[in-house]
């Protein structure tokens, strides 16, 4: 007598086995519309991960410095350095009141924005394979750019404090503003990241046009130089238009000139920041289903 033995299969799982059909009806499949918003399912998912950002941030930090015998006091002597070179070259050139504060003051917002969104597309194409391997919101190689070179960027307050010691520039009440400025500065680097990330993953020349553009604008930039120099028919252009040059005035208001944050000082930055923002998020979230593809 033969039996027929159904192997690895119980008696009860075939029993109760359901066609392709039947599994539809019971929706046993995986519908992506059913997320929503990407935007606002990234935006959850980047909060839901913030234990992991802050472990990114935390291991940047470690190994840049792991094998350094001065540590993370090169964030703060880069600065120096550059600002010790450029006051060389400048400073009898450059009639400007003490020059050293405000030349650094420059440096340091300039470098914090150009490693923040260097950082992020790297992070991004070379951390991107872990996409293939485990579930994380892209969204957090550019927040970890953001944070590493925050506390970069904090860091270097302390030799720029030092120098206005120094110089005798006056430490005033409205250093108090400085988080404010910061703060703005880091949304503004946030939303370019996503932006130039986005870009980059499709079209990797970018990167490469990316780092020319760097170069361009740091010259284009108010920052070795007084801004009053240039001509009347470029100054909108290099100034008003230019959103870097806001940034840095936000950091130069209170530190370098002793000012308050104004309105006038405050709307152009806000501008420039919610409105990379705005672009960057959605153009970054509603492609991110396509990166794990690309990378």
């Amino acid at each position: 007598m033969n039996r027929s033995i159904s192997v690895g299969r119980s008696p009860n799982t075939a029993r109760n086995a359901k066609s392709p059909a039947e599994r539809l009806k019971r929706e046993e499949f995986y519908d992506s519309a059913a997320d929503g918003n990407p935007a606002i399912r990234e935006l959850r998912e980047l909060w839901r991960y913030r234990p992991l950002v802050l472990q990114m941030v935390r291991r940047d930090i470690v190994t840049r410095y792991k094998r350094s015998s001065l540590g993370v006091a090169w964030t703060m002597l880069h600065p120096i350095g550059m600002m010790l070179i450029f006051s060389v070259v400048f400073s009898q050139v450059f009639k400007t009141p003490e020059y050293p504060v405000y030349l650094l003051t420059g440096l340091i917002a300039w470098l914090f924005f150009s490693q923040t969104t260097t950082m992020a597309v790297r992070n991004l194409l070379w951390g991107g394979t872990l996409l293939h391997r485990i579930y994380l919101p892209p969204t957090v190689f550019a927040a970890c750019a953001v944070g590493t070179n925050l506390v970069n960027l904090v860091l270097s307050v302390i030799p720029l404090i030092t120098v206005m010691v120094v110089v005798g520039v006056p430490i005033t009440e409205t250093a108090l503003c400085l988080p404010l400025s910061i703060m703005i500065f880091a949304i503004f680097a946030f939303g370019v990241s996503l932006i130039i990330s986005s870009i980059s993953i499709f079209y990797y020349d970018v990167v490469e046009a990316y780092q020319l553009v760097l170069t361009a604008w740091v010259y284009l930039t108010p920052i070795m130089y007084p801004a009053d120099i240039l001509p009347e028919s470029v100054r909108p252009w290099l100034t008003d238009a230019n959103p870097i040059f806001h940034m840095i005035e936000l950091l130069r208001a209170p530190l370098y000139r002793g000012e308050w944050l104004t309105w006038d000082l405050l709307w152009p930055a806000l501008a420039w920041s919610i409105g990379s923002l705005l672009i960057g998020w959605p153009m970054f979230t509603y492609q991110a289903r396509k990166f794990a593809y690309q990378l």
